[in-house]
């Protein structure tokens, strides 16, 4: 029985398409895609195709009703997506971001699309100074902070996690 099962298995998995994912009536970009290259922090704005954020076929069931979320790197990429989910979820969210102020301005109206507040902080989260006025106006403007996603970074290599800094 397990055998046949097996072979079962094989035959179907045999019979997967290969391409980019479909959803739904949503038709997906599909490789190959044309090369592009950015100096940081970069712009989602420039990108072709334009990255897709919005996941229209998810429907938020409120799991962060009433909850405030803070999002580091928020203008673009990962982050855009998480704010915009949470914000469909019920969440008020303040996007921290770096100088991408027509990314973070798209972000901004996905987030009030789905109803919630959106709040843009402009600023280096390498100064320890700042990231504390960022906490400070996320309390001031939207009542509290519940939820924080540090998701601005890019990656830097070190021998040792000893010889990282906040810098």
């Amino acid at each position: 029985m397990a055998a046949k099962q097996k072979a079962g298995n094989q035959r179907s998995n045999t019979q997967v398409k290969v391409g980019a994912s479909q959803l739904g009536q949503r038709r997906y970009p599909a490789p190959p895609f044309p090369k592009q290259h950015q100096r940081r922090p970069g712009s989602e704005a420039a990108l072709k195709p334009r990255p897709q954020f919005e996941a229209p076929q998810y429907r938020g069931s409120g799991k962060l009703d009433g909850l405030v979320a803070l999002i580091t790197g928020g203008d673009s990429g990962i982050g855009r997506a998480v704010a915009v989910l949470f914000a469909r979820e019920g969440a008020d969210v303040a996007l921290v971001y770096l100088s991408e102020t027509k990314d973070a301005e798209e972000t901004r109206a996905a987030e009030t699309a789905e109803k919630r507040r959106a709040l843009l902080i402009p600023g280096d989260v390498t100064d320890p100074r700042f990231c504390r006025k960022a906490v400070a106006a996320t309390i001031r403007e939207l009542g509290q902070l519940d939820i924080l996603v540090n998701n601005a970074a890019f990656q830097k290599h070190a021998a040792a996690i000893e010889d990282l800094s906040d810098r």
